[in-house]
């Protein structure tokens, strides 16, 4: 029933479509690929938050042990369609949906010698075939909660698929102990990769003439991953503030979009794929409309807005925190254990509404100490926290390089 309701959604939505297509063509993209004389590593990610958990695990393995070739995949467009370029990858393709025949001919035409599946992966009929096949499967950055279905009456039988995992590298205290009401304890917490892909993209940070040329001297407020609710909170107060520039990166770049936070500026605005250095010098809004730059934009901020926090839940807060800023996002954030540890640091805020976002701008903005204190914090929690890749390698590679 679900494969015939994903096969007709498909008929009328596009990303839908693609992952359809694409999970259908991916046992013809192993058979053509494979080198049956290869050791294949499988790491899957259901998306591209996934994904960049999982790319330190994946970079060290090809640094470290290049006898492997990795194969990755991806369930969501989303990820799939911005990384099948990957070049870290031998082989990138869609996972086919978990029935017993596609979870079949998948693990028989790549036979990998072991896997790992980041953060909420359990696919039930995968997971099963690899271990009765004697294949380690590792969790990396999984977190869980008591509501999860695993740890309710109801979901007991489901829960046996947690039992198919050779070992799970949690992120807290919290996911150690509710996995171990169910007597797994094959567990060790190692945090979150995310913390140590944050500092490569530090590493790597992009130098970005028009945005230098915007900054030059003032004060910047960047706003990164912004939804139309966060726009109507932050960009009236910065109508008021002018002495503040103000960059943004909303999460949807369409001309739609850029239409309404266009309409909602009283300020001298340019965009970024349409502008020169010399034009952005003189503006005093710069909106990032393309994809790639947000995270090498943060360095150029005194402080920033993290979007998403009045919709499904807050973006990536770590991309901004790394570069020793202030994070400031909306109260949707209750399940995201990196945005808790930056309000308990001190390095974030929260904000409900205009008036406690004006009430936070106003005690940063008269008070340069504050603004310094908590852009240290916010830096340090990132710093403290790393190190993650190191302990799973280690765990699954005894002479892996530290």
């Amino acid at each position: 029933m679900y494969l015939w309701g994903v096969a007709v959604y498909s008929l009328f939505n596009k990303k839908v479509r693609k992952m359809w297509r694409g999970e259908r063509q991916a046992i013809s993209i192993l058979k053509k690929n494979v080198d049956p004389t290869a050791k294949y590593i499988w790491v899957h990610a259901a998306s591209l938050g996934e994904f960049e958990q999982g790319r330190p695990i994946i970079e060290r393995i090809r640094q470290d042990h290049p006898e492997y070739k990795i194969l990755l995949t991806f369930f969501s467009p989303s990820g799939y369609e911005v990384r099948k370029n990957y070049p870290g990858a031998d082989i990138i393709c869609y996972l086919p949906l978990d029935t017993i025949r596609n979870a079949q001919r998948f693990l028989r035409a790549v036979r990998p010698c072991m896997a790992f599946f980041i953060k909420y992966e359990f696919w039930y009929n995968y997971l099963h075939i690899l271990k009765h096949r004697h294949v380690p499967v590792y969790s990396v950055s999984s977190i869980f909660r008591p509501e999860q279905v695993f740890f309710q009456w109801y979901g007991k039988s489901y829960g046996k698929v947690l039992h198919c995992f050779t070992h799970f590298f949690v992120q807290n205290q919290v996911s150690q102990d509710l996995l171990a009401k169910l007597g797994i304890t094959n567990v060790t917490i190692t945090g979150d990769t995310r913390f140590d892909r944050v500092l490569q993209i530090k590493a790597a940070a992009k130098q970005l003439p028009i945005v230098e040329a915007f900054r030059q001297d003032g004060p910047v407020f960047v706003a990164g991953s912004s939804w139309p609710p966060d726009e109507e909170i932050f960009i009236p107060f910065f109508n008021e503030h002018k002495d503040w520039k103000l960059i943004i990166a909303p999460h949807v770049i369409g001309e739609d979009h850029l239409k309404q936070i266009m309409e909602l500026l009283d300020r001298k605005t340019v965009r970024y794929t349409q502008t020169t250095p010399e034009e952005a010098a003189q503006a005093e809004c710069l909106i990032i409309d393309c994809f790639g730059l947000l995270s090498s934009i943060y360095h150029y901020g005194e402080l920033a807005y993290v979007g998403g926090g009045f919709g499904v839940g807050i973006h990536n807060v770590l991309e901004a925190a790394v570069w020793d800023i202030p994070v400031i996002f909306g109260p949707n954030n209750k399940r995201f254990q990196e945005a808790q540890g930056l309000l308990a640091s001190q390095g974030g805020r929260e904000i409900n509404d205009r008036e406690s976002f004006r009430r936070v701008m106003t005690t940063f903005m008269k008070d340069s100490t504050a603004l310094s204190d908590a852009g240290t914090q916010a830096g340090r929690f990132v710093n403290g926290l790393s190190g993650a890749t190191d302990k799973i390698l280690q765990f699954v590679f005894p002479l892996a390089k530290p």
